[in-house]
């Protein structure tokens, strides 16, 4: 847990992913997770100036009549501990439902669009063990499958940008004690309490399901598990996918035979890969799923069939063969065979 006796040579190897770049952006709320990011990144800067330099960058959303000032503490505190910090408001008219799905897609389009600004190449954001755990719950409630269920990634692609997340291992209440121990003050959220939010509705359960086992840091570990079966599920599809597709320029052309011949979830995600290339608009897992099981029961009797799905048309024959192409616009969402 990360305390007041936080070793350094712990923090060293939390941030070591950092070394890797250029220039570094802190997101920054004021919350005790991302002050102690802060402090953390600042010192650890501090240490060996030959480091990647620092930024921090704070939203403000204006969704509270107190985030204007919180923006400026983060700003006073960065400027103590020498980090360049900027606040980014969040412009232009608000949502009126899922608020916080599009407050976090504005947030994440402020900071790409900030870090290219300053010429940094990596984003760091202080999700801890506990946000790690909301986010698997979550995905469970939806059914997700295994790629949902490994959660938030230590490091990701975020818009040709590398999205970093080092504290991942380290619950809320190690960053509130790190946070207390060096005397940092911090910002509450009432948001973050507020049950109108499902994340705060999960996050209420957290005390009952720990009693029954499924505590924070086992659901990291199921995170992490299914990371591990994500990776190797999607390294066994994209070596089919090398055997079974032929990329055009209008589409793809794929051995829908050699998909069905080996495991099924590899085969799934080969047929996801060539229709999200295709698609106009994000698909639920459970329609592709009955896609693919369509298209196996065709082949199964020996027949053709032909499918739409999200602006991307599919047409399988007899012998196996499935052409995708995107579908005219003219045809969009009027095809009778429709998925």
């Amino acid at each position: 847990m990360l305390s007041e006796s936080f070793p350094l040579e712990n923090r060293d190897s939390l941030l070591a992913p950092l070394l890797r770049a250029g220039r570094v952006l802190l997101a920054i709320s004021g919350g005790p997770d991302s002050t102690a990011l802060l402090k953390l990144a600042a010192d650890w800067r501090a240490a060996d100036p030959a480091r990647p330099q620092i930024f921090a960058a704070t939203i403000d959303h204006g969704l509270r009549p107190e985030s204007q000032g919180e923006a400026q503490d983060v700003a006073a505190l960065a400027q103590r501990l020498g980090i360049p910090h900027a606040i980014l408001v969040w412009e232009g008219e608000r949502p009126t439902s899922r608020l916080q799905e599009k407050a976090r897609a504005a947030r994440y389009r402020l900071l790409v669009a900030h870090a290219r600004e300053i010429g940094a190449d990596c984003i760091v954001t202080a999700h801890h063990a506990d946000d790690q755990a909301e986010t698997v719950l979550m995905r469970m409630a939806r059914g997700s499958g295994i790629a949902g269920l490994a959660g938030m990634r230590p490091v990701a692609i975020l818009d040709g940008l590398s999205l970093v997340r080092p504290l991942l291992d380290i619950p809320k209440s190690g960053l509130v004690a790190f946070c207390h121990a060096q005397g940092l003050a911090v910002a509450e959220d009432a948001s973050n309490i507020n049950p109108r939010y499902a994340r705060v509705r999960f996050r209420l359960l957290a005390d009952t399901l720990a009693g029954q086992g499924l505590t924070a840091r086992r659901l990291a570990q199921l995170a992490q598990r299914a990371a591990r079966a994500d990776d190797a599920l999607a390294a066994m599809a994209q070596t089919l996918a090398k055997e079974a597709v032929t990329r055009g320029p209008e589409g793809a052309s794929v051995n829908f035979r050699a998909l069905l011949a080996g495991p099924e979830e590899a085969g799934l995600r080969v047929l996801i890969a060539e229709v999200e290339n295709l698609s106009v608009a994000p698909l639920r897992l459970q329609r592709l799923e009955s896609a693919f099981e369509r298209l196996a029961q065709a082949l199964h009797r020996g027949e053709s069939l032909k499918l739409s799905l999200g602006g991307a048309l599919l047409r399988l024959d007899k012998t196996g063969r499935l052409e995708l192409v995107r579908e005219p616009i003219r045809r969009r969402g009027r095809s009778a065979d429709a998925a």
